[in-house]
């Protein structure tokens, strides 16, 4: 069956492997990771689905499930079922047009994040000094309450959908390279997927995705 059917490849991100989306319900993110696994390695042997991923999404992805304490079998499955490949950074090539796109965006973010620090020190200008003898420690804590709005909102400004590690470059770099479908739950890496050329997939959606191709192809073993 592997030999008759057209090869296709996918690079996964480390958001694929985390996110809830992936889970049945009341199943446990380590049952979710192997039932996921499982499902990557029947597409290998049945539908000649590969599936990669760069060093540096593996060894962030490790880490990650190293601090949510999965067992052993975890690890064994992934290195088995998915390959480890560094991109080719010095032979794929990229538009100049991305990177004119990727400069000004993130010179609107950089203004962007200006505002909101002006905007928080408005706020604390605007706290009552003698507040801070009359109240306690309440001054303090609004002061705090106020940077804290300040750092999420600086957070989003500056890092939300857009690519912001090595790690989601190395991602594109090899789906390009590839010419494979990047499988992510981040907005930041499938804006730029688009920007990429590059097919891509919710990571939600998948197992689901794996699931109806064997399906389709009968390799589930329930069709006729």
């Amino acid at each position: 069956m592997p030999g008759d059917l057209p090869r296709q490849q996918f690079v996964l991100d480390t958001s694929l492997f985390i996110t809830e989306e992936i889970r049945e319900d009341e199943e446990s993110l380590e049952d979710a990771v192997l039932r996921l696994l499982d499902l990557v390695a029947t597409a290998r042997l049945e539908l000649n689905i590969s599936c990669y991923m760069p060093p540096s999404i593996h060894d962030e992805l490790t880490t990650m499930l190293r601090d949510r304490e999965v067992s052993e079998e975890v690890f064994e499955r992934l290195d088995t079922w998915v390959v480890r490949k560094s991109p080719d950074r010095y032979g794929v090539t990229i538009p100049a047009d991305i990177v004119y796109e990727f400069i000004d965006e993130m010179s609107g973010r950089v203004d962007r994040g200006l505002r909101v620090s002006e905007e928080a020190l408005r706020e604390v200008e605007q706290l009552d000094p003698d507040a801070l003898a009359a109240e306690g420690n309440d001054y303090v804590t609004e002061a705090d309450r106020i940077l804290s709005k300040m750092r999420d909102k600086y957070r989003r400004a500056l890092r939300q959908g857009v690519l912001d590690s090595r790690e989601d470059f190395d991602l594109l770099i090899l789906a390009r390279e590839l010419d494979a479908g990047v499988v992510t739950e981040d907005r930041g890496i499938v804006s730029w997927a688009d920007e990429f050329g590059l097919r891509y997939v919710r990571g939600g959606r998948f197992p689901t995705l794996l699931e109806e191709y064997l399906r389709a192809t009968g390799a589930d073993g329930e069709a006729e």
